[in-house]
């Protein structure tokens, strides 16, 4: 089965947001385009993330938080859901932030790459991930070309940020941005910019999970009888939501 649930661009000013909700059993990475979004949760984490800046916070056996704008006008960000395995959705939460000065990046012929997680020539990310993950941030100047290895058995999509791109191969019909395209398995991904003017893209890759999932709305679970329980364990606010009852963002 895929290790990815849900992937969106979002694109929020005040005072609209993402007030106080639950989760169970995955992960949210948010990697901001532009302007802030501070986040808060139960378990006591804090903080604001801007431009170029990612929040990768693993929801496991439970958490409240919110996301709210905390920049002027409109505030643009990718938010992926990762899946976790079975033997890994009662973890406790955690939060790991990571700066844009602190993300490793490559430059080399033309290409530049942010390696959020993973690899990419010759760099790792210093992200741990739950998951076995890939998440890289690529620009081309016009002209220029890369190919990128995926391990054979992952499941793995891009998504065009910006500019226009060929993937796969040389003569493929070129892909404009806020397109997303899912990669067949095999040896990795080749990209060109042909254009004008320079291409950004996200390349995406995991590990597949092979276990049953079922969601219902913030919660990510392996069975029906695990999402009846979760809600239950929400409302009644025990089994990782005991703070549910008291606990508000500021």
């Amino acid at each position: 089965m895929y290790v990815w649930v849900a992937w969106v661009m979002f694109a929020v000013s005040d005072p609209a947001g993402f007030p106080d909700h639950p989760h169970r059993g995955f992960e949210t990475v948010t990697y901001m385009l532009q302007g802030a979004f501070t986040h808060q949760d139960f378990a006591g984490h804090k903080g604001t993330i801007r431009t170029g800046d990612v929040q990768w916070m693993t929801a496991g056996r439970g958490i409240i938080h919110s996301e709210m704008p905390a920049g002027q006008g409109t505030q643009r960000g990718l938010q992926l859901w990762i899946n976790l395995s079975a033997r890994d959705k009662m973890n406790e939460p955690r939060y790991q932030e990571l700066r844009r000065e602190d993300i490793e990046k490559v430059e080399r012929d033309g290409v530049e790459v942010r390696v959020i997680a993973g690899e990419a020539m010759g760099v790792r990310s210093s992200v741990d991930t739950i998951t076995p993950t890939m998440y890289l941030d690529f620009t081309l100047i016009p002209g220029a070309q890369v190919h990128q290895s995926i391990p054979d058995s992952w499941n793995s999509f891009v998504y065009v940020v910006e500019g226009e791109g060929t993937f796969g191969s040389w003569n493929s019909s070129p892909v404009t941005a806020h397109i997303a395209l899912v990669l067949g398995l095999g040896d990795g991904l080749s990209v060109w910019n042909k254009s004008s003017e320079p291409l950004k893209f996200v390349l995406i890759g995991g590990q597949p999970l092979n276990e049953p999932i079922v969601q219902y709305g913030p919660f990510v679970m392996n069975t029906q009888d695990e999402i009846d329980q979760t809600i239950e364990d929400y409302q009644f606010c025990r089994n990782g939501f005991e703070m549910a009852k008291y606990w508000r963002s500021q």
